[in-house]
C-alpha cells in the first residue's frame, strides 16, 4: 500500500491535543479589525477546540497524526 498525503493545509492550521481532541485558530483576526467591535476581537483571541463532527474530518486529512 502506498503511504497516504496529508493535506498542507492542515498541517499549517491545526494541532492536535494530548487527549485527541483538534484545536484551531479563530478565523476573522487578520485584516480589517475597525470595522469590528472591541467585543468580537477579545472573544476571538487564543485558539479554540473543534466539535467531535468537524474534527473527525480533519483527522482523515491527517492520516498519521500532525506534530
Amino acid at each position: 500500500m502506498p503511504k497516504l498525503k496529508t493535506k498542507s493545509g492542515v498541517k499549517k492550521r491545526f494541532k492536535i491535543t494530548a487527549t485527541g481532541k483538534v484545536k484551531h485558530g479563530v478565523a476573522g483576526k487578520r485584516h480589517r479589525l475597525i470595522s469590528h467591535n472591541a467585543k468580537y476581537i477579545r472573544q476571538n483571541r487564543g485558539t479554540t477546540v473543534l466539535s467531535e463532527n468537524d474534527w473527525k474530518a480533519v483527522k482523515k486529512w491527517a492520516p498519521y497524526g500532525l506534530d
